[in-house]
Parts: C-alpha cells; sequence; structure tokens
C-alpha cells in the first residue's frame, strides 16, 4: 500500500498552494483523480473550458508539482497526456510545533501526518479518545481520521515523514539532524520478551537499527488513556537517532559510518524520515510508536537541525 500524500508547510509549501489557488486547477485536480490520467483535449471537453486555458493552468501545475505530464503518440503527432501525483494534500501550520533557539531547529510532527506507508498485520491507530478504524486491517491506514493519530503500530513494513527542512529558509548548513520518538516490538497482546529490529532512513539512506527488547504492558504508560485496556501496548523507551559530521548514533552508542553529508540534506526543501522494520531484519518483531497522549513522554517525533554556527 503506498498512498500519495503530500505534507506542506506555508513556508516550504509556497509553490503547492499557488498551485492550488485557483478554481480552474482545482477542478482539474478533481478531475484528474476521479478520472485518472487524460489528455488536454478530455480535459478541456469535461470542463468545458478553452482549451488554451486547460493547457496554461496544466502547465502552472505541473510548475507546482501536482501533475506529471508525458507525451504519447496520437492519431495525429502526439498528445499530453496528464496525471495528479497526489490524493491528498495536507497543509501543516506549525504554530509552536516549531522552535529555533541556540542554532536549532526543533519540529514535531504528529504521529497520522506519514506521507506514504507500507504495513501489514497485525496494525493499528488510535487517537487519545479511541480507535481510528478498524485493527488490522491496513486500509485504514489511509483514513483521513489518521491525522488524529497518538499510537501506531504494525507488524511489517514502515511508515514514512515528510519534514520541512527550515535550514533552507535561514540559510544555515546542518551540522547535525536528530529524530526522537517512544518506541516499542509489537505483538498481539504483550511480551516483556520480544526483540524487535527497528530501522530508520533518512532520505532513503539506512541509518541504523535500535533492537527493542519487547512490547511493554507490565503497567499503564503514565499518559495512556484509561479507556485502553491494560493487556494492550503501554509504553516505550525514547530512542534518539543522529547523525552528523563523523557517523550515526542511537542515544550517543555508534550504529553506522553514514554522516550528515550522506543523506543529501543540502539538495532538497524536505527531509524523508522513515521508521519500521526492513525486509532481513533478523528479529522482525513489529513497532509500536507512542505520540502525544499515550506512553510515557507525551511527545510526538521530534526532528532537531542542529545548524552551523
Amino acid at each position: 500500500m503506498k498512498p500519495n500524500f503530500l505534507n506542506v508547510t506555508p513556508e516550504s509549501g509556497v509553490p503547492v498552494l499557488k498551485g492550488l489557488a485557483s478554481p480552474i486547477r482545482m477542478h482539474i485536480l478533481q478531475l484528474l483523480h476521479k478520472s485518472g490520467k487524460l489528455n488536454v483535449n478530455e480535459i478541456t471537453k469535461a470542463l468545458r473550458l478553452p482549451q488554451s486555458t486547460v493547457a496554461t493552468n496544466i502547465q502552472l501545475l505541473e510548475e507546482a508539482g501536482l501533475v506529471e505530464t508525458y507525451a504519447t503518440k496520437a492519431k495525429k503527432g502526439h498528445q499530453k497526456i496528464c496525471a495528479s501525483k497526489y490524493n491528498e494534500i495536507i497543509l501543516r501550520f506549525e504554530s509552536g510545533e516549531e522552535q529555533r533557539k541556540n542554532n536549532q531547529i526543533e519540529v514535531a510532527m504528529p504521529l497520522g501526518l506519514f506521507t506514504s506507508c507500507e504495513i501489514s498485520a497485525p496494525c493499528g491507530l488510535c487517537s487519545a479518545e479511541g480507535v481510528i478504524g478498524l485493527l488490522d486491517v491496513p486500509d485504514f491506514f489511509l483514513d483521513p481520521g489518521r491525522v488524529q493519530a497518538a499510537l501506531v503500530w504494525f507488524g511489517r513494513g514502515y511508515v514514512e515523514y515528510k519534514f520541512p527542512n527550515n535550514a533552507k529558509l535561514v540559510n544555515s548548513q546542518i551540522e547535525a539532524v536528530e529524530f526522537s520518538m517512544e518506541l516499542s516490538s509489537e505483538v498481539p497482546g504483550t511480551n516483556l520478551d520480544w526483540p524487535s529490529d527497528i530501522t530508520l532512513w533518512v532520505n532513503d539512506h539506512p541509518i541504523g537499527t535500535w533492537t527493542s527488547p519487547g512490547d511493554y504492558g507490565d503497567k499503564r504508560g503514565v499518559y495512556t488513556p484509561s479507556w485502553w485496556k491494560l493487556e494492550g501496548s503501554q509504553y516505550g523507551k525514547l530512542k534518539t537517532w543522529r547523525i552528523n559530521k563523523s557517523g550515526s548514533f542511537i542515544d550517543g552508542i555508534s550504529i553506522s559510518s553514514v554522516t550528515v553529508d550522506d543523506i543529501g540534506l543540502s539538495d532538497h526543501h524536505s527531509i524523508r524520515m522513515r521508521i519500521g522494520i526492513d525486509d532481513n531484519a533478523r528479529h522482525p518483531g513489529g513497532v509500536n510508536i507512542f505520540g502525544r497522549g499515550f506512553g510515557n513522554y507525551d511527545q510526538d517525533i521530534v526532528m532537531r537541525l542542529h545548524l552551523v554556527q
């Protein structure tokens, strides 16, 4: 399952917001989402618009990264085929989630705002108020209610998040990047002795693996709501991956030789972070990710950019 989500902020998503700032372009995107790939003539006919108007707006959508096009042979010459790139676009207003101090930028990412996923059962999502969708049905990871998720779990696969690279906004170089989150293994029920190899990737680069000892349910998590049954996963361990100029670390312990220069942070306006179970994991014991309203730390996934002074 590979849902196409685009997660933007007012700072990083200006081209996208400009692309959406037109009823005509919105109607084109709706048509492409509903009908699939269409050529310019088909869009013109469906929306009853001049061909020149459609062509101009398709070009603007393409420049905004919202539509992809390619040429194919037609009865006479070539035709331009258009396709929408995303099923859903999420605009995030940081409003207190992002902080900059002491040459550090911090962004907290809500668990439900993953931009892609590939997961298998056992799996599920919960908000602080209740279960989202149906348990052990991977398709419910597409449910719009996922944005409220405070606990996410799955047996195999990954979830991926797109963080804004706000170092570009302040014209600074990144000296180190950290990702911090509360994690445990995942087993139906709980089991304190259930090892799981949980891997973090940044911009498709595997950074390192932490082996979670188990799925903790021996006592209620400090912030876990009372309605959540005690037999379920209650809390995890707060783990921090750090990538700097000398390599990669988990909680200060060296785990790989991947450096901050290896992961191409300066090349993009966003930073993609993936967390999950590698296909070749020795201990594929699933993962629980705890966010605000669950577990022992009451935090979402936090990214910290340490800037060159």
